[in-house]
Order: structure tokens, then C-alpha cells, then sequence
């Protein structure tokens, strides 16, 4: 019987498609040279993320800590995570920026009633941060007059421009890249605070990757964030590293 093909993605910071899938064909390469097998040479682009994160055959993806913990802690094992230049990170730990219109005064406590924008209800960043700050200053679940889903992070800054909603948290990776690729999208907008730091994206392998190719994909990611060749790709999208941590760090 023939088996389906190994499947890769990075689908958490995909601002620029083009850069993750030349930052993958230099990190493809790495992995073959410590011995990976049946490496894509393009990266999947998956619309059901949850389906994909669960392929027998996924060879490496990036999913968010609470669907980790919550829904496939038992279905993948855990690669490691990557470090990222950007502000508001400090090693493989993230944090999210609280974005209001230009203007606003106050910080948080002074949102109540308002509208907040949410990028998905299962998201650390976008909308479980958001509550933790929302309780940091007093507030409980009807701090927020309503809550608007968009479905992204990019969408979450649209509406709080264009005054639809009132704030929103925005992993601090994406911002940065928005800042570095897309800055008119923060244009007429302020940051108003900052969430504590938490474990970054995981980096995920199928539950039945073998020992040995889990430690060659750390090797192989190790050896990619060191290659001196690859320092554009890096820089595209804020990489400064990967760290083989175990999954026990998102508990």
C-alpha cells in the first residue's frame, strides 16, 4: 500500500507567503542533510487547520499553545519552538500588544463597555491574553459591552481603525510583521499595553514520528537558524532562533 505524502506547513505568520516558502526551501534542505525523509519541497497551505494538524503523516507544523493543550496534546508530539526579533518576545516566550485607535487615553480599565475585536475564540494571543489582562485590571467576563469575531489578527486591526470595535491583542509577532511589511495597517493606531510573556507557537510532528526524526528535525531547525546563507530568509520573518523544548513547557 502506498502512503499518502508528508505534509508540512507554517501557517501561523503568513503575511508573506512567498518568505515563509523561501525561508522553508532553505529549512527543507537542512532537514534532508540530517537525514529526514520524504521532505515536501513546497509547504501546504491548509484551510481546516485542526484536520491538518492531525495528519498521520505531517512531518512539521506551528499551532497555537491552546489548541495544544487543549485539543491535540494526545494527536502530536512537540518539536520545539522558534525565537523571534521582535518587540514584546523574549526567547521562545510571547506576549501580545493591546492596539487602540490613536487617541485613547486610560489603558484598558478605561474599554469597559466597549467593543473588543477577537480573532478567534481557541486563540492564546487574540483572545485568552486579552482576558487575562481583562481580569489584571478587575473586569470579569462582561468587562466588554461586545465582542466581535474577525477571524485574524489583520482583521482585528481593520476594525479597530475603522471603528468597529475598540481594541483588540495582537500576538506580538504578527505586529512586527505588519510594522516591517504592512504599516499602513497600523496607521492611526496606538499600543496601550502589553500582556505578560507566555510559550510562543509550538512546533508540531505527527504522534508517530520516530525518536530519531524528532531529533533530526530539532537538528535540522538548529542547523537551518545558524545557516549563514539563510540570514535573509531569517530576518523576512523575524527568526532568531529554535529551541528543542518539550511540550511539558505549554502545561
Amino acid at each position: 500500500m502506498t502512503l499518502p505524502a508528508r505534509t508540512a506547513a507554517l501557517p501561523m505568520y503568513d503575511l508573506q507567503p512567498e518568505a515563509v516558502q523561501a525561508w522553508w526551501q532553505g529549512l527543507a534542505a537542512a532537514l534532508r542533510r540530517e537525514g529526514v525523509e520524504e521532505v515536501p519541497d513546497a509547504l501546504s497551505w491548509p484551510d481546516d487547520l485542526e484536520a491538518h494538524w492531525r495528519q498521520p503523516r505531517l512531518l512539521l507544523s506551528q499551532t497555537c499553545g491552546h489548541p495544544l493543550v487543549t485539543r491535540l496534546w494526545d494527536a502530536v508530539q512537540v518539536v520545539g519552538a522558534m525565537r523571534y526579533a521582535a518587540p514584546g518576545c523574549e526567547g521562545i516566550r510571547y506576549s501580545s500588544l493591546l492596539v487602540a485607535r490613536e487617541g485613547h487615553a486610560g489603558g484598558l480599565a478605561a474599554l469597559a463597555g466597549r467593543v473588543a475585536a477577537v480573532n478567534d475564540e481557541g486563540s492564546y494571543s487574540g483572545c485568552i491574553a486579552l482576558r487575562r489582562a481583562v481580569a489584571a485590571v478587575g473586569g470579569d467576563e462582561r468587562f466588554f459591552g461586545r465582542i466581535t469575531l474577525t477571524g485574524s489578527h489583520r482583521a482585528c486591526l481593520v476594525a479597530v481603525r475603522q471603528g468597529e470595535a475598540d481594541v483588540a491583542a495582537i500576538d506580538a509577532v504578527t505586529h512586527a510583521l505588519i510594522q516591517r511589511h504592512q504599516p499602513a495597517l497600523l496607521q492611526g493606531l496606538q499600543v496601550i499595553g502589553r500582556t505578560p510573556l507566555a510559550p510562543g507557537l509550538p512546533l508540531i510532528t505527527a504522534l508517530h514520528t520516530s525518536a530519531p526524526e524528532l531529533r533530526a528535525l530539532q537538528r535540522g531547525l538548529q542547523a537551518a537558524c545558524h545557516d549563514p546563507a539563510l540570514a535573509a530568509e531569517r530576518r523576512a520573518l523575524l527568526i532568531e532562533g529554535f529551541e528543542p523544548v518539550p511540550a511539558s513547557t505549554w502545561e
